[in-house]
């Protein structure tokens, strides 16, 4: 498998080492985004092969920000994993509704996540 690019937006510093940490051995190039502006932004300039997004940022919300890149046919094929602490079984719903590929709740397995990003870029 090539290198791909992951885009992770997250409103948490802590959040976004974690993820990092975590999927750095993959060998893939990360791009990282503070709230969902920055992560339109990453979109438009990055082209990532794959979005961990969180739910809960400020100037858009990762439910939005799925929505909107579900609905353009450039973007729509990306897949979306929602990575957050919002775990009602009503938020995975509503995030699986605007377009999510995946959702896990914090605190996740490190390993489970890894197993799934690589299945997703591998297909």
């Amino acid at each position: 498998m090539s290198m791909a690019t992951i885009l992770i937006a997250d409103d948490s510093p802590t959040a976004i080492a974690l993820l990092t940490r975590i999927l750095s051995p993959l060998g893939h190039r990360l791009v990282v985004a503070a709230d969902g502006e920055e992560a339109q932004r990453a979109l438009e300039e990055a082209h990532p092969d794959l979005v961990i997004l969180d739910v809960v940022m400020p100037k858009q919300n990762g439910f939005e920000l799925c929505r909107a890149l579900k609905a353009r046919p450039e973007t729509a094929s990306i897949p979306v994993f929602f990575v957050t602490s919002m775990d009602r079984e009503a938020d995975r719903w509503w995030g699986l509704k605007q377009g999510a590929d995946e959702y896990i709740m914090k605190p996740f397995d490190a390993g489970a996540l890894v197993e799934k990003v690589r299945a997703r870029l591998a297909a």
